[in-house]
């Protein structure tokens, strides 16, 4: 089972920028298949956010693209959602996401992380 922790939520004003960041870690060997992000906001459901893959590839939802910006560092074990000309739209919940094979075993699985605060004030 592979851990993430998230860091960098927080309050910002409409316009303002933040980073999350999503450190993966595991007591077996695993290899990341792709790391993502996602959102709730209050009385909403989870919704999908950035997606980046082992190769690079990104894809975005159409509600952030152009202001949100995924990447990972270069052990590809940290991955990073850059938050710029925020909305108070973009207030909620964000998770990370791990989809990582277990070396020894095989096994796929999807970890989340604990969850982030992000409050965009008008």
């Amino acid at each position: 089972q592979v851990q993430l922790v998230e860091s960098g939520g927080g309050l910002v004003q409409a316009g303002g920028s933040l980073r999350l960041s999503c450190a993966a870690s595991g007591r077996s060997r695993f290899s990341i298949n792709s790391m993502g992000w996602y959102r709730q906001a209050p009385g909403k459901q989870r919704e999908w956010v950035a997606v980046i893959t082992t190769g690079g590839f990104t894809n975005y939802a159409d509600s952030v693209k152009g202001r949100f910006t995924i990447s990972r560092d270069n052990a590809g074990n940290t991955v990073y959602l850059q938050m710029d000309s925020l909305k108070p739209e973009d207030t909620g919940v964000y998770y990370c996401t791990v989809d990582s094979k277990n070396i020894q075993t095989r096994l796929i699985t999807s970890s989340w992380g604990q969850g982030t605060q992000v409050t965009v004030s008008s």
